[in-house]
């Protein structure tokens, strides 16, 4: 997948991974994500905020579809990209292949995330859309996060 360079990738993730610190100083698991359009224009960022929001689905990536579907004014983002510092779990990975996000990015991988349930869903031939997705950007990086924040708590 060479949609965008090494660089351009690691620039999104570092976008992602300030959200994610933003959900941390919150108290909230410290997950961030980003959309970008073709272009590599930034069209929305978000963190998780199901404490502070009282909702299961308010994860990173669900509001980040959210923010960038109100963006553009249309739930198609068909060749928009989206940057998250952990592996969308599959009710994210749902909400990414019904917002026709052509490409997926992940930092860490998730321990608590079915990879091949996720594949059925990116890659379904029931679905109408099939998603690109490549792990480990910044991965270092997105895990240590995720690894602080688990650490602080206990």
């Amino acid at each position: 997948m060479s949609e965008f360079s090494r660089e351009q990738k690691e620039k999104f993730m570092q976008i992602a991974l300030l959200e994610s610190k933003r959900a941390a100083d919150k108290g909230e698991v410290p997950i961030g994500a980003v959309i970008v359009d073709g272009g590599g224009k930034v069209l929305a960022k978000a963190y998780n905020r199901r404490e502070g929001k009282k909702d299961a689905t308010w994860h990173a990536e669900v509001a980040a579809v959210r923010r960038a579907c109100r963006k553009v004014k249309n739930f198609r983002l068909v060749d928009a990209s989206i940057f998250v510092t952990l592996e969308p779990c599959p009710m994210c990975a749902g909400a990414i292949v019904n917002a026709r996000i052509k490409n997926v990015y992940y930092g860490a991988k998730s321990d608590r995330v079915d990879s091949e349930a996720n594949d059925k869903i990116f890659n379904s031939d029931a679905l109408n859309h099939k998603c690109n997705v490549e792990g480990g950007i910044l991965e270092g990086e997105c895990a240590a996060v995720l690894k602080k924040f688990f650490v602080d708590k206990r």
